[in-house]
């Protein structure tokens, strides 16, 4: 074997025998197409086997350009730029938003080439909005059980599904109807009709599928629930209007999101008792107005330009004090549901734990970060959670 690499050193040596065929190295790793008549230093590591010394702290370089002519000349270009990485968007072949660097989605991972836009269409990559939206229906189901009893599981399940349904019918409606808004931001111009990844039909067709399977959920309902939840479906198709008409889109999604906590009580009771579950409904819309106007702060620079609205541009500098109201009349809404609904004092503690997380991302939000008004919306599931626990433990003790 020594002597296998010592004849092969040998020969890539010899330069009479490589006259016209001399490798040449680019010198700077920063312009491809340079060429020199300097020979390369040779590396004093030419016995040993090819093997980068990298660590775990070493970006790996990718090798972007070759050109190989008949007298083996080639140059190099070797990058190790995030930035390029970031930028190349062939990496998932084109199917949906380019995963980071650091981070690959799921989809890309496991599901086949032709359903990934599909995915990416419902925002199956993004669970945060699937719990947002379940969380006030499994709040009003919890808080209907009988005391002392666990809620309906059958029931918890069956609305989680619909959740997830609805809330990725939302999104294709809101993508059909914003697609040409949507090529005009940032954040939502790689969203697969924006891009031209799904066309409008193949969106369209998407919708009528996934409403399809909602039916069906539906079906299995009373008829005071079908009735209830088939009205939902106004307030849905209509949300993605809404920015183009009023400065309180994210009051209206806060109707459209919350509309569980009306929905959750009905299947399990047959009707509304509107001393519980206007208040939770109420809490509910004020809970949205906090979370999505965070949101909606990741976007004003664009909204401005393309010319919609939201409470983001409507409070401006006055944002944390607005939210802040709004946080209160949540907590309070939240503490009247559960004094009419005669729940047991565990939920009260839990409800001044989830008083504490909400304040948290209120005074702690840096609203000129999109980073973090992202992080304190995503943090909103641990809200979400924490009220489901104090109902739960309060119906328990009740």
């Amino acid at each position: 074997m020594v002597w296998y690499w010592v004849g092969g050193a040998s020969r890539r040596l010899r330069k009479s025998s490589l006259s016209s065929s001399t490798l040449y190295l680019s010198r700077s790793i920063f312009n491809p197409l340079s060429s020199t008549t300097s020979h390369p230093t040779p590396n004093p590591n030419y016995l040993k086997p090819f093997r980068p010394q990298y660590n775990r702290f070493t970006p790996i370089p990718t090798l972007e350009f070759f050109k190989f002519d008949w007298g083996f000349r080639f140059v190099a270009h070797i990058s190790s730029s995030v930035k390029e990485c970031k930028e190349n968007r062939s990496g998932n072949g084109g199917l949906g938003p380019s995963p980071s660097k650091s981070k690959v989605s799921w989809i890309d991972l496991y599901l086949p080439k032709h359903a990934r836009p599909y995915a990416y269409l419902a925002r199956l990559n993004k669970p945060i909005g699937t719990w947002l939206l379940a969380r006030p229906f499994m709040w009003s189901i919890t808080l209907a059980a009988s005391p002392g009893h666990f809620p309906d599981l059958k029931m918890m399940l069956l609305f989680g599904c619909g959740a997830l349904l609805l809330r990725g019918a939302g999104c294709t409606i809101n993508d059909l109807l914003d697609r040409d808004i949507d090529t005009k931001v940032e954040r939502t111009k790689l969203r697969p009709v924006a891009s031209g990844l799904l066309s409008p039909f193949q969106g369209l067709s998407f919708l009528g599928f996934q409403l399809l399977l909602g039916l069906g959920i539906l079906l299995q309902l009373n008829n005071y629930s079908r009735i209830l939840g088939a009205s939902s479906l106004l307030l849905v198709f209509s949300y993605p209007l809404m920015k183009r008409l009023t400065f309180w889109p994210q009051a209206y999604l806060g109707l459209t999101f919350n509309w569980g906590a009306l929905l959750g009580w009905a299947v399990v009771k047959g009707s509304l008792d509107p001393a519980i579950v206007l208040p939770l409904y109420i809490s509910g819309v004020f809970w949205t107005l906090v979370y999505d106007t965070i949101y909606a702060h990741q976007d004003k620079e664009d909204d401005l330009r393309v010319g919609v609205k939201s409470t983001a541009l409507r409070f401006g500098d006055s944002t944390k004090e607005w939210i802040t109201g709004f946080g209160i009349a949540s907590i309070s809404s939240l503490a009247l549901s559960g004094f009419n609904a005669g729940i047991g004092w565990p939920y009260y503690a839990f409800l001044a734990a989830a008083s504490g997380q909400l304040a948290w991302q209120i005074w702690t939000v840096d609203l000129s970060s999109h980073a973090d008004c992202n992080r304190k919306f995503v943090s909103n599931k641990w809200f979400g959670a924490i009220i489901f626990s104090g109902i739960l433990f309060g119906r328990l003790s009740s």
